[in-house]
């Protein structure tokens, strides 16, 4: 009994599947000399530019979301003196 589904990477040109990403793309750039695309963040291929927008979306903008907002959901207390620091911290650029 399968209990998580498993992506199937199909050949547009041939029909052929192919149990992961890097089978197709090798297939792909050997048996039918098709271009590949690369991430620019990680260097992963594809053999099609929506799925590499479709990788960058899912995997690098909601990453780098998390790091810029990580601070709103940090649970470390700052000491006293940090508070202070960090409010007083650009009192002197007003004037």
């Amino acid at each position: 009994m399968h209990l998580f589904h498993h992506e199937k990477h199909t050949c547009d040109q041939c029909g052929q599947e192919f149990g992961d990403n890097h089978e197709l793309v090798e297939h792909a750039r050997h048996v039918h000399h098709h271009p590949v695309v690369k991430c620019h963040n990680c260097g992963m291929e594809f053999v099609h530019e929506k799925d590499r927008l479709h990788h960058v979306q899912q995997e690098h903008e909601v990453r780098a979301d998390h790091r810029t907002h990580k601070w709103e959901h940090s649970h470390v207390k700052k000491s006293p003196q940090e508070q202070v620091d960090e409010s007083t911290h650009n009192f002197g650029d007003n004037f």
